[in-house]
């Protein structure tokens, strides 16, 4: 089974996705490639998988990718083999994901893997909020880049089986187990 976890920056799919891991046994998660630099607290092939601009090309070019997106100025991909991997292990994944993205995996999954997708919703005001208490503190430039996509990813929450106002984590975290237990018959 895919879970896939999207929102528009700073609405916590990280925060949740490590409490899902935390909490549930046999849950893992895919990781994207990226273009972008590490920031602090990013830990290689957990965070993301960090590639040159160059090299993401190379994956574009070989077919390497399932799908990939231009998303704050740089690439972020789901690679096909590692999805694959994770796939035939039976696990259960957690996957934090774009609206584009969401999109294009559900419509080249869909007929082959369990599915399962969920925007967290968070309030705007919330979100600059977040944004300014991040650790690695975002420019002013940066958020209003990030926010500037706020209306469009909101537009696309009717392509999502579960909308979540994510304003409290162990709220967020428990429904979404719940979905995930009622989806596989039980965890």
């Amino acid at each position: 089974m895919l879970v896939i976890l999207s929102g528009v920056a700073g609405a916590g799919k990280d925060t949740v996705t490590k409490e899902l891991l935390k909490t549930i046994p046999n849950a893992v998660t895919l990781p994207s490639y990226t273009d972008r630099a590490k920031r602090e607290g990013d830990i290689e092939g957990e965070t993301y998988n960090f590639v040159t601009t160059k090299q993401f090309e190379e994956m574009i070019k070989n077919n390497e990718l399932y799908e990939y997106n231009v998303h704050h100025n740089h690439y972020y991909g789901t690679s096909r083999t590692l999805l694959k991997q994770k796939l035939d292990s039976g696990k259960i994944i957690i996957k934090d994901i774009d609206v584009n993205g969401t999109e294009n995996l559900v419509k080249i999954l869909k007929n082959d893997v369990k599915v399962i997708t969920v925007f967290l919703k968070v309030s705007k005001e919330e979100i600059i909020s977040r944004l300014k208490q991040r650790e690695d503190k975002p420019s002013e430039q940066e958020i209003a880049l990030r926010m500037s996509r706020f209306e469009y990813e909101e537009s696309k929450m009717n392509i999502y089986d579960y909308i979540i106002e994510n304003n409290d984590l162990e709220k967020t975290v428990n429904i979404i187990k719940s979905i995930i237990s009622d989806e596989l018959g039980g965890l």
